[in-house]
């Protein structure tokens, strides 16, 4: 079955809506990619390395009548982030919302072996200073041509709190994220809304492959009983997207199962 599947009508429809998607060729980005153009928006893919991955998900919603764009970046250099943003309007004609999704994969990725300082720069330039410009420039250009939406990823224990070098890494860079949130929403009010999904315990590639030990305290912490599938963001991105969500803005909502760390 593709990753894709086109519907005709129903609720938060999206229909020729350009959206932009960072970090879009697996996981979380991905589920996102595919439920956005199911509603009927025209996607725009990112992603850094994993090129292959992104051109089988374009491929994936063209087949099924979707239209989809690829743009490769690195977004830690501004320069190249610059010009995807840049790139993203000549793609799509004009954009109507942009989700911040990247971020750098400390668990899984090459990046797991860095050491804390290593870590904290990667997180500061991928996932705070390219969140915020982009989020910025996107949100100034949506403005001016009279409306849009810019969501972002925040981290469900940014500011709970959680223990160990991956808590404390997480939490700050995710935390500046849904603060700048906030203030981003009264900077761009009315014309433009400004969301943040906190994402709880999503099974991406880490969730796969995590311990027993972290399978237990997953459930354990989760009232719901289950680990958060990308599918689950990505319908409420859907929602925050789309006119039904016209009165919101502003707003940290928590996807993580009701969790209460």
């Amino acid at each position: 079955m593709s990753d894709n599947g086109h519907e005709s009508s129903g609720f938060c429809r999206l229909d020729g809506l350009g959206v932009v998607i960072t970090g879009s060729s697996s996981g979380v980005g991905r589920a996102m990619a595919c439920e956005l153009s199911r509603a009927g928006a025209r996607v725009l893919v990112h992603c850094r390395r994993s090129i292959e991955s992104a051109e089988s998900l374009v491929e994936s919603i063209r087949s099924s009548g979707g239209e989809a764009h690829l743009l490769v970046a690195d977004l830690s250099d501004t320069g190249e982030a610059d010009a995807m943003l840049e790139r993203s309007w000549q793609a799509l004609g004009h954009v109507d919302a942009w989700v911040n999704n990247a971020g750098v994969d400390l668990l899984t990725g090459d990046e797991s072996s860095w050491g804390f300082d290593e870590k904290l720069a990667a997180l500061r330039e991928v996932d705070v200073r390219s969140t915020i410009r982009l989020a910025r420039e996107a949100g100034r250009r949506m403005h001016e041509a009279g409306g849009g939406v810019v969501l972002n990823i925040g981290w469900d224990q940014a500011e709970r709190g959680m223990e160990g070098d991956s808590g404390e890494l997480f939490a700050a860079a995710k935390g500046a994220v849904m603060s700048f949130t906030r203030s981003l929403a009264l900077s761009l009010a009315p014309t433009v809304r400004v969301n943040c999904i906190a994402a709880g315990w999503i099974r991406t590639a880490w969730g796969e492959t995590a311990s027993e030990a972290w399978q237990r305290r997953v459930l354990d912490e989760t009232p719901l009983g289950r680990w958060g599938e990308p599918a689950d963001v990505a319908h409420l991105a859907r929602f925050l997207l789309s006119r039904e969500s016209d009165y919101l803005t502003g707003q940290v909502i928590y996807a993580n199962g009701g969790a209460e760390r």
